[in-house]
């Protein structure tokens, strides 16, 4: 879990990317629409998704392959540890409250700034609305992307109220190379996607109806 966090924390945008129209139009990606097509990115954006569309919700709806999905942010994890911290605060356990309470505020921003994108063929982690590049990964080197087809497995923790995704890959080394990242994404979507893409988790949920 600490590994996440660290590495979660770490994520630093290479360059910026102009994405037109991207900003205005994630504000309504709650809704389930699909929330921009190829003549509304730039032409850089397009060669890395090679013209397929980006869908920020797949509520409701079976993911079509071909299609981008960005799970929507998912605030839950930070609100309840700064709840947890002020809790603590207030009966004057500052201790224990000051690292819950750091926590909170690091997960807070990153989850306001980290987005999963799932392409056609893998996933990559991207830097905010305008989907920037993540940079090196600072624990095992290259880019923060990771083809499907050379996923091991993977999991999603808890049910209920996912908090940790972790799988596992042979991209990075032949013998798989772990991940864990905390779930600051809507849990369901991020299941539904993992499943299509990355085939069914063997122990994970949440299950499908």
């Amino acid at each position: 879990m600490a590994r996440a966090l660290l590495l979660s924390s770490r994520f630093l945008p290479s360059e910026t990317r102009e994405v037109s129209g991207v900003l205005k139009d994630f504000r309504s990606s709650f809704y389930g629409k699909l929330i921009c097509n190829q003549n509304s990115v730039s032409r850089k954006f397009d060669m890395i998704n090679k013209g397929s569309v980006i869908v920020a919700s797949v509520l409701g709806r079976r993911v079509k392959r071909g299609e981008t999905v960005i799970p929507d942010p998912d605030y839950r994890i930070p609100i309840v540890l700064l709840g947890l911290a002020g809790g603590l605060a207030y009966t004057d356990n500052l201790l224990p409250a000051a690292p819950v309470g750091l926590l909170g505020l690091l997960l807070l921003f990153q989850t306001t700034r980290v987005r999963f994108v799932f392409d056609e063929e893998a996933l990559e982690v991207r830097i905010g609305d305008q989907l920037a590049e993540s940079g090196e990964n600072v624990f095992v080197g290259g880019k923060n992307r990771w083809k499907y087809s050379t996923f091991v497995n993977w999991e999603l923790w808890w049910p209920n109220f996912p908090v940790l995704v972790y799988f596992k890959e042979t991209q990075t080394k032949p013998e798989g190379q772990v991940h864990f990242f905390p779930v600051i994404f809507n849990g369901k979507q991020l299941y539904e996607v993992m499943v299509e893409r990355a085939g069914p988790s063997k122990t994970s949920g949440p299950k499908e109806a």
